[in-house]
């Protein structure tokens, strides 16, 4: 993988040219006071000083006085040390706050290429539905994942020269409630062929998707070949796709091709494979029964413990575990 495969799934690079294929969305570029902001971690939690009376969420996170060991310092007020006062983005905000009043008031925020759906459970809603800038700010400053954009996005790159981008965009996208979690699919791409297509939320079996399965695996080929394939310019890629209740498919996202992207019920080996053997039709693999279902992706478990196949994480916990307990009982103490 090139950085100009990962440059090509920023979401502001791909976004003009299937604006009409994909859900409305609007980008703004962030200041770099405002990118240091999400990556200062030196201090207290703070979320930015709202200038909107609106704004519901408190301005500091971190509150020493809620503290059961905190203790007032010594001397006068003018001698203590006074807390650190929350950042402001004031211009920021206002462009933030005017745009989800466009999109309908309800806004589902990424950076370049992630979402912050880690920090998810931290938000009023439980989820990334964000009405305000504050709750924007929340959901960025709390996630552990958007450093993957912040300072790691080239990591993988065969011809690496660049440790971050030289400018960071927030996409803010109209957030549907109506949206079924079993109608989004991942989509793999090997040399601008349609080689594999995967159920995106691998959690959960789905019995719809049984009785619907030739006829999406024919509309995501068909949206494939005449909105995809020869307007992106990567070879090897993945983009993910909502497919509506009206039949029509709506692009969500694009991906690189292996690296940080999950292959959810494929692996890339199995995908790459696929290729060089040139079978008939495009592999499209949904969670067919209760036994098919997949670990949750949000969980804190890191993701290798959560393949438990020969050699993965999980697997040498396991054995790791296993020789523990059998030396336990070869020792002294237990007779052996």
């Amino acid at each position: 993988m090139k950085e100009e495969d990962v440059n090509c799934c920023q979401i502001q690079e791909w976004y003009p040219k299937f604006k009409s294929v994909s859900i409305k969305t609007v980008i703004h570029e962030l200041p770099e006071s405002f990118v240091e902001y999400l990556l200062d971690d030196s201090g207290p939690f703070l979320l930015p000083h709202s200038i909107s009376g609106e704004d519901a969420l408190p301005n500091r996170i971190h509150n020493p006085v809620d503290e059961e060991d905190y203790q007032v310092s010594e001397g006068s007020g003018d001698e203590s040390e006074q807390p650190p006062l929350p950042p402001s983005f004031p211009e920021l905000e206002l462009n933030i706050m005017e745009s989800i009043k466009t999109l309908g008031g309800a806004v589902f925020p990424k950076l370049n290429w992630s979402a912050p759906k880690d920090s998810a459970w931290i938000s009023p809603s439980g989820s990334l539905r964000c009405t305000s800038f504050s709750e924007i700010a929340l959901l960025l400053r709390s996630s552990d994942s958007l450093v993957h954009d912040l300072c790691h996005a080239y990591d993988t790159c065969s011809d690496k020269t660049l440790s971050r981008p030289p400018s960071f965009f927030l996409a803010l996208r109209k957030w549907y409630s109506s949206f079924l979690p079993e109608m989004e699919f991942r989509c793999f791409v090997r040399d601008k062929q349609l080689v594999g297509i995967s159920q995106r939320e691998v959690t959960t079996f789905y019995p719809t998707l049984l009785e619907k399965k030739n006829d999406l695996l024919w509309l995501i080929e068909e949206f494939f070949t005449d909105n995809v394939r020869l307007k992106f310019e990567s070879e090897n890629y993945t983009f993910d796709v909502y497919v509506m209740k009206d039949g029509r498919a709506k692009i969500l996202d694009f991906n690189p091709w292996g690296a940080f992207t999950l292959p959810l019920l494929f692996t890339w080996e199995e995908l790459e494979q696929n290729l060089r053997e040139e079978e008939d039709g495009v592999n499209f693999r949904i969670v067919e029964n209760q036994c098919g279902i997949r670990p949750g992706l949000k969980t804190a478990v890191p993701r290798d413990y959560l393949d438990t196949s020969p050699g993965s994480g999980w697997d040498q916990f396991l054995r790791e575990a296993d020789k523990e307990l059998r030396e336990q009982k070869r020792s002294p103490e237990n007779g052996a």
